[in-house]
Formats: C-alpha cells, sequence, structure tokens
C-alpha cells in the first residue's frame, strides 16, 4: 500500500540542487510512499533517476509530478519516460468549473441531443460576457476584483518569462519574448504570420517561429491547425494562433470592461479564443480522443473550430451578436459539404438565450451560456 504521500517543490532552491546534483540519491530518500514533486521540469537530470526505479516497481502512482510547462518538449530532458507516463494536461478552469457545475456541453453537442428551445431571456447581458472574458480560468484572479486581477496576469507573465522560460529554451533577450505574447494577445485568433510578426517586432522569421514554439511550451499560446478533406493538405496550411486564456488575453492588451462595451468590433476574436478554450478543456473529461482544428478555403471562407474524432466531423462557429442571420452559418454549410457522411452537426454559438433551428437541421444556433449552464 502506498499509504504516504510527500511533497516537494522545486522552488525551493535547496532542494533543486539536491536532485541536480544526486538524482538517485534524492530519491531514495523519499522511498516507500507517493511523491509529488513540483515544477518537475527544473531538474531534468531527475527523470532518468525516475525511469530505474520506475523500473524496478511498475506499481502504478508512485510519482506525481507537475510543471508549467509541457515537460515532453523540454530541451534538456534526459528521459521521455515513454510507457512509464501518463500526461495530464491541466487547462485553465472552465466556466463550467467555476459554476461547479458539470460542463456537459460538449457531449450533448457530439451526441446530436441539442434541440430548439425558445427561451423568454434575453441572454447574457454584455457585460457579463464581457466580465467572463476578462476573469479568464487561472484561479488567483478569480478571487480578486478587477484591478487586481489584471496586475495578477500581468506578474504571472513577468515571472514565467523571467524565471521559468530559463528551463525550456535559451532566450537572447526576455522582452523580446514578452513582447511577442503581447502580440499574440492583440491577434489573438487570426492567421498566423510569423512573416508580418517579424516586421512588426523587428524580429526574424525565423525567431519569431522560435519564440512562439517557447510560448506553447509554457502552456501560453496554442497554434490551432487548419482542417482540410485532403489530410496531407492539412500539413501546409495556415494555421490559427490563440492565446490559451482569454483573462490573460485582456491583461496583456491592456483592456478595460468599458473599454469592451464601446468597441463591440473589437470583441469577437477574443470571444473565439474563450470558446475554443471553454471546448477544448471540456473535451478532457468528454472524450480525450478528439482533435481541433479551424477551417479556411480559398474563398476565405472559415468556420472557427472544427472537431474531429476520426473522419467524423462537427463544426462550431462563434457570434459576438445576439441575433444569428443566414450568413453567419456560411462556413458551416461549406464544410458540411466538403465532408459529405462524415459531418455530423454544427452549432453558430451566439449572444442570445435561445436555441433556434436553421434551414439545414444539422445546424443550430446556441446561446453561448450554454457552455456553462448545461
Amino acid at each position: 500500500e502506498l499509504d504516504r504521500v510527500e511533497y516537494v517543490t522545486f522552488d525551493d532552491a535547496t532542494v533543486l540542487a539536491a536532485a541536480r546534483l544526486d538524482p538517485q540519491g534524492f530519491l531514495k530518500g523519499y522511498s516507500g510512499g507517493r511523491l509529488i514533486i513540483d515544477e518537475v521540469q527544473r531538474a531534468p537530470e531527475l527523470f532518468r533517476a525516475i525511469k530505474i526505479v520506475v523500473d524496478r516497481d511498475r506499481k502504478p502512482g508512485r510519482f506525481l509530478l507537475t510543471g508549467s510547462a509541457n515537460l515532453l518538449l523540454l530541451p534538456k530532458i534526459g528521459d521521455s519516460l515513454a510507457g512509464r507516463i501518463e500526461i495530464v494536461r491541466l487547462h485553465p478552469l472552465t466556466e463550467s468549473e467555476k459554476a461547479r457545475r458539470p460542463g456537459a456541453f460538449l457531449g450533448a453537442f457530439l451526441g446530436g441531443t441539442l434541440a430548439p428551445r425558445l427561451s423568454s431571456d434575453t441572454g447574457d447581458a454584455p457585460g457579463e460576457l464581457i466580465s467572463r472574458i476578462l476573469q479568464g480560468g487561472y484561479p488567483p484572479p478569480l478571487v480578486r476584483e478587477a484591478s487586481r486581477a489584471r496586475q495578477w496576469h500581468r506578474q504571472y507573465i513577468q515571472t514565467l518569462v523571467e524565471r521559468d522560460v530559463r528551463d525550456v529554451a535559451r532566450v537572447r533577450e526576455a522582452d523580446e519574448l514578452t513582447r511577442l505574447l503581447e502580440m499574440a494577445a492583440i491577434r489573438t485568433a487570426q492567421l498566423l504570420n510569423l512573416s508580418s510578426l517579424g516586421t512588426e517586432l523587428g524580429m526574424r522569421r525565423e525567431t519569431i517561429d522560435q519564440y512562439l514554439g517557447i510560448l506553447e511550451r509554457l502552456f501560453l499560446v496554442r497554434r490551432l491547425p487548419a482542417w482540410h478533406h485532403n489530410e496531407g493538405k492539412r500539413l501546409i496550411k495556415t494555421p490559427k494562433m490563440h492565446i490559451a486564456d482569454s483573462g490573460l488575453a485582456a491583461a496583456l492588451t491592456g483592456w478595460h470592461g468599458e473599454d469592451w462595451l464601446h468597441r463591440r468590433d473589437r470583441i469577437g476574436p477574443f470571444i473565439e479564443s474563450f470558446v475554443v478554450q471553454q471546448i477544448m478543456a471540456q473535451a478532457t473529461w468528454t472524450d480525450p480522443d478528439l482533435r481541433f482544428w479551424h477551417y479556411r478555403d480559398k474563398d476565405q471562407i472559415e468556420v472557427d473550430l472544427v472537431v474531429t474524432r476520426g473522419r467524423k466531423t462537427w463544426g462550431v462557429e462563434v457570434k459576438a451578436s445576439s441575433t444569428v442571420t443566414p450568413a453567419d452559418g456560411r462556413g458551416l454549410h461549406r464544410l458540411a459539404d466538403q465532408c459529405g457522411r462524415d459531418f455530423q452537426h454544427g452549432i453558430i454559438l451566439y449572444a442570445g438565450a435561445s436555441t433556434l433551428p436553421t434551414s439545414d437541421a444539422r445546424i443550430l444556433a446556441i446561446p453561448l451560456s450554454e457552455l456553462w449552464t448545461r
């Protein structure tokens, strides 16, 4: 029985030095129970020692390794622990988790159980949706008022850039990484253009690509690949770039709640990134085999989020308005034509209150609030 649990963190410089100096001796000092190691990416030397211990005794659950970087992408890692490790990625909290609800929206969407439903409500007030986006999903800002929450987000970035970046890569100028992250927030939900980013920031294209990789390892940015019916063509089409947390994106742009209320034309990309964040997080407990893409064809007809399981395909379009027009489903219709029988369902997420049918029985207009109330 592994009935004893011990916890160590490599934020402690003394503990970190001991683990790096003698990894095997360090682990022997904690033998006999479960060991939780936080910020494990700071001691890549420890992975080979863990492999030796695990190979001697394959009893599962002996080590819980946590960190603020993707361990599998660390350049200095001594061993990947392939076949000996299970990876769980912890997303920022979803709105359903913050409301202590089951988060059943994605399962209902995939299962085709969503149905038209008229409501006498007018939907969430614009300010409420904006507040959710500004707050984001990191736990500490949830208990702070707005100005202190923004301050926490900025300090979080500063800490990551000044401390954790050194664990995942060599960066010539840390402030260049911060400038790129700020630009990524401004351009969230847009097609990734490395050359344009390089021109605006005065950096080489190759450097931009390298730095984006670092931001991905730190779970700050995600690249959403392009979907194409021909799988080989997906490799050469342009991905979209999303900030992984909407609250972080809002803090990086420096916008306040009242700014968004007066610039509704700017809020669309932030709502899109917010929805991508919510659905990808719900997938971790709904169906981990799902894959995610965006769709854009030569006519610039788009679908914000494409969800696939094998060849089965679903589409999600995101709208900031409280009404839906026939033109809003144009991208979903094009995606359905491309997929043929593989197309399952499509939804238009909008800021209204009723679930509405469209001219295509496979496509519904769904309130954004269903993401956290269902």
